[in-house]
């Protein structure tokens, strides 16, 4: 009999982790451990991390679901588990618990070794290109990291803003695009909705000016006509992030990009539901033809490898990823996910700290 029980970790930021939402200085993970009760030296491990002020189930109900979930497996005496089956035994609305058990079941079904999938990068066969992303702070805070990722060998670069005033953002683009030029840095911005839509269209050119490949969520979520209106007129092409949270019928995605019709969907699995419902989002922008990118939501190593094992089933080569925040917190999950000059790799077979 299958046999679920849970642990939990605070994690602790090097830094004030900044957004236009405010500043993190811990983040909860919950961690499930799921293994069979004849054999269980072996057992999958999936993360469950939501986001205060972003997550649908950040909150103090959480706690309490998680409980009432490993109590629901255990009572149920399921000798196996589907990953199409977690969804309906997780319920509606926990899309940071669906997350963690789909990555539970998928490490368990390949034998408990952290690799979820059979695909060259969790083989470590080939590496994930990743974007540098430098947090919102003071301009010499964001000044020093910038300095850093472009030492470090990264190509791109994600600048959050929305924090500071516009002006001194715009001259921090400036410095970069003096060092680094277009075609040797690729530059994404991320407002997390910090524009109004009154002033979007101004704040847009200017950015503009300075090549950028992309800006995530202009404008705060749940304003489509206002949104398609920005993609049908911005000279930069926009993201949807924040945007799709909280939207799981197939019908309504669909609506949803059909109407905002934006250039790219950013894909965050703790946020969206997990590995199936990403795979969603993507087969519908592949079929309007829109680009699509994956990221963590600031999980612990463990959130991150299931994150970067999903963007291994896809060819991303050339087209960096959101998978930079491995060394985010002083007490991580121990994993052998290594980054180097802007790219990120999984070094199979060894050694993981396991959460107890």
């Amino acid at each position: 009999m299958l046999h679920l029980r849970y642990s939990q970790r605070v994690l602790r930021f090097n830094f004030p982790a900044r957004t236009s939402r405010g500043a993190l200085a811990e983040h909860v993970a919950w961690y499930l451990h799921l293994a069979d009760a004849d054999n269980p030296t072996i057992s999958g491990l999936g993360e469950a991390a939501p986001l205060a002020g972003l997550s649908p189930d950040y909150g103090p109900g959480f706690a309490g679901a998680v409980a009432m979930l490993c109590e629901r497996v255990n009572a149920a005496q399921l000798r196996s588990l589907a990953l199409a089956e977690v969804p309906n035994l997780v319920g509606p609305g926990w899309p940071a618990l669906t997350f963690a058990l789909e990555t539970a079941v998928l490490d368990l079904a390949n034998g408990g070794r952290r690799q979820l999938y059979s695909n060259a990068f969790s083989q470590g066969q080939a590496a994930l290109p990743i974007n540098g992303l430098v947090w919102m702070g003071d301009a010499s805070f964001m000044r020093e990291q910038i300095q850093q990722k472009l030492a470090a060998g990264y190509s791109c670069l994600k600048l959050k803003i929305g924090s500071l005033d516009f002006a001194t953002e715009l001259a921090l683009l400036a410095e970069i695009r003096a060092v680094a030029g277009p075609a040797r840095l690729t530059l994404r911005v991320d407002a997390n909705g910090a524009f109004a839509p009154a002033e979007a269209p101004r704040k847009l050119a200017q950015l503009a000016e300075f090549g950028l490949h992309s800006i995530e969520q202009p404008i705060a979520a749940g304003q489509p006509a206002a949104m398609a209106a920005l993609c049908r007129s911005s000279p930069l092409p926009i993201a949807l992030d924040e945007e799709l949270i909280g939207v799981t019928e197939l019908k309504q995605q669909a609506a949803l990009l059909d109407e905002i019709q934006p250039a790219y969907i950013v894909l965050k699995p703790t946020l969206l539901g997990g590995h199936a419902a990403t795979r969603q989002w993507i087969a519908l922008a592949e079929a309007r033809g829109l680009g699509w990118w994956l990221t963590s939501a600031l999980e612990s190593n463990v959130g991150l490898n299931a994150v970067a094992q999903l963007t291994g089933e896809y060819d991303v080569q050339g087209f960096p990823q959101g998978l930079g925040t491995g060394q985010l917190y002083h007490n991580n999950i121990e994993a052998p996910l290594q980054v180097s000059s802007g790219v990120l790799r999984y070094a199979p077979n060894s050694t993981w700290e396991l959460p107890e």
